[in-house]
């Protein structure tokens, strides 16, 4: 180790076998300075558990039926509703697998797997993305893009089809890593979860958007519960549209073309959101409209 006297500024080359973590005194040969040295501590590297899995979502229904799922497999489980939540537990838990829903408050799920796979100690975990589809008959075919995922599940696919992606994308790390994981169960087969649809449109976390002005406040109990569901579905129909048509949508937001290229498809979202919102709530404000708006407006600043 090579170290400069702070009184001379001569530099000293000073053996490492002789440094204790306690600290060691050495005199400076020139002007006779006492200087305490250090060994380094050794770098701590951080391993991900191939035993735990963190499962993000905001429906409670999904959530624990992926829970009793994994734990059936032998599997530690850690759960989370949000995207700062999710990387803080990440960062601290260090599960070897996240299976998250794209759509999560705060940080979305996918921009989660993008900023936990850039960080060094975590370059190896693997991500499953859920989607929060609106129409299970219109979307049946993969995403664009997984933004860094591994691999993506639809809700309603998580009983009979969670563990078997799992399986798939652990099997050769693992080999080739010599690690254990816990012992496997043939997946028996789950209950379809009742009401998984309308659960996953509705149940959507609250948006990302600037709180609502004191005038706008009939958000008192029973309303503010329906217009945080107004904006949930707004978030979740617009996350969908992205999910699947990623370079559409980002050409079409560039060249001002992102209404007329995606008009189906906002009208279908138009529709369900009518279904689904009372008149009552919508009357309150354009909850639909102005989640499409900042949304486009995120993206151009992107």
């Amino acid at each position: 180790m090579v170290v400069i006297c702070p009184k001379c500024k001569i530099k000293l080359k000073v053996d490492d076998a002789k440094l204790s973590t306690a600290g060691s005194r050495f005199k400076c040969p020139k002007c006779s300075t006492v200087l305490v040295m250090k060994k380094p501590s050794p770098l701590i590297t951080k391993t991900l558990d191939t035993t735990k899995v963190l499962v993000a979502h905001s429906n409670p229904e999904v959530l624990e039926t992926a829970r009793t799922l994994l734990q059936d497999q032998g599997y530690k489980v850690v759960t989370s509703t949000d995207g700062i939540d999710v990387m803080i537990k990440a960062l601290r838990e260090l599960p070897f697998l996240v299976v998250v829903e794209v759509s999560l408050p705060k940080i979305y799920g996918f921009e989660v797997c993008k900023k936990l796979k850039a960080r060094a100690e975590m370059k190896d975990i693997k991500f499953i993305l859920v989607p929060a589809i609106f129409d299970r008959s219109k979307y049946r075919r993969e995403p664009a893009s997984l933004y860094g995922a591994d691999d993506y599940i639809e809700a309603q696919d998580i009983p009979v089809m969670l563990i078997e992606k799992i399986n798939k994308l652990v099997a050769m790390p693992e080999e080739s890593s010599g690690k254990t994981r816990p012992s496997q169960k043939p997946p028996s087969p789950s209950p379809e979860i009742s009401g998984i649809k309308t659960e996953v449109q509705e149940e959507k976390p609250e948006l990302r958007q600037p709180p609502a002005p004191e005038e706008k406040k009939p958000a008192e109990g029973k309303n503010s519960e329906a217009i945080e569901k107004a904006k949930r579905l707004s978030r979740t129909i617009i996350n969908d549209i992205y999910l699947y048509n990623s370079a559409k949508v980002m050409e079409s937001i560039k060249n001002g073309s992102f209404f007329a290229v995606f008009a189906p498809e906002l009208k279908e979202g138009q529709k369900l959101y009518e279904n689904r919102i009372s008149q009552e709530i919508r009357n309150s404000g354009n909850y639909y409209n102005d989640t499409i708006e900042e949304f486009i407006s995120k993206k151009k600043k992107n």
